[in-house]
């Protein structure tokens, strides 16, 4: 049986990865900060999938920590999600998300040359490609300044990841992800900021269950159908499922390192997410206009050609799903 690092597992992408890791037969173990996940996470991970899991509470900054892990273990792989990600949050605390984001990624890289660790799988973002105009965007769409801090990081991790596999005997899978939302089918894990969520969805199903009193979109002055920005959604199911199938291609690859666009192909705009949330869940929201957010792109979806041919994956839920099942999680939670 293969063993797998899971960095930042209990986060949300990362709980819905050891998930399909564990269906596909691999042993996982996780370090976690819980900074911005809960150590019951691994309850409802277990509770899924009928498999325990090793757990190590520490930060991955921690040179000391991760290195006594990969003592511990030989690992057949490493996939990377442990990172601050929110792009409003970025823009106000960018030395946060440089020391975080940079650090962590530089510390795991020393961890894996020590103990010859080769293959891994990194979580990076559409944010790379700044605000571009060149839409649907391919791996070849070029790479711009960023928009944000969180933006510069992950450019930063891509050629510090580049760089490092140059000279060494390493493969990297760099996986570019649009925007992840929705929850496992069975409402037990899911996203759960701490705090006042940064993102759209679980801002949405907390609204939705009283806890904030009002959604606000940011800006409807966007040279889009409904003035709102457009993203392409994902479910996270599907997206944890594409980390299952790049860490198999990833023994195949002939370059040391490749990068896929991980999203549906197709983008939705801030209202029309709010529009299926209501439809879906016969749920009426309240929210309120308010003006543009820092950092903020127009609109960015991604052609999906690449990853559907050479990785085999497909998307399988559609933002109905994906709103389903994000309302399911959020009046399952304690």
């Amino acid at each position: 049986m293969k063993k797998i690092l899971v960095t930042g597992g209990l986060g949300f992408i990362g709980s819905h990865t050891v998930v399909e890791l564990q269906a596909e037969g691999y042993e996982v173990v996780v370090i976690d900060n819980l900074n911005n996940s809960r150590k019951e996470v691994k309850i409802s991970i277990e509770e899924i999938s009928g498999k325990t899991f090793e757990l190590k509470v520490a930060d991955v900054t921690n040179s000391i920590a991760l290195n006594e892990l990969f003592e511990e273990h030989k690992f057949e792989g490493v996939i990377h999600f442990a990172a601050h990600k929110a792009v409003g949050e970025s823009v106000e605390n960018p030395v946060s998300y440089y020391q975080n984001n940079l650090s962590g990624l530089v510390s795991l890289l020393g961890a894996m040359e020590k103990q010859g660790v080769s293959n891994l799988i990194f979580s990076s973002s559409c944010t790379v490609y700044g605000a571009t105009t060149d839409l649907p965007v391919t791996e070849k769409t070029v790479i711009q300044k960023a928009e944000s801090p969180y933006g510069t990081t992950k450019i930063l991790g891509e050629e510090i990841i580049n760089d490092y596999a140059k000279h060494k005997d390493f493969k990297s899978i760099l996986l570019r992800y649009f925007n992840p939302v929705g929850a496992h089918p069975s409402a037990k894990i899911g996203e759960l900021p701490l705090g006042v969520p940064n993102n759209l969805v679980p801002y949405i199903t907390q609204t939705a269950a009283g806890i904030r009193k009002q959604l606000t979109v940011f800006g409807d002055d966007y040279n889009t159908i409904d003035g709102t920005c457009i993203r392409d959604y994902i479910h996270v199911v599907d997206l944890a499922k594409a980390h299952v199938k790049a860490l198999a291609y990833c023994n195949e690859m002939k370059q040391p390192v490749d990068v896929f666009n991980v999203g549906t192909g197709k983008g939705n705009t801030v209202l029309e997410v709010i529009h299926a949330f209501e439809h879906s869940n016969n749920i009426k929201l309240a929210y309120t206009v308010g003006a543009r957010r820092g950092g903020d792109v127009e609109q960015i979806f991604a052609d999906t050609t690449k990853v559907n041919e050479l990785l085999g994956w497909h998307a399988h839920y559609d933002i109905a799903d994906m709103m389903k099942h994000a309302w399911a999680w959020q009046q399952n939670l304690k």
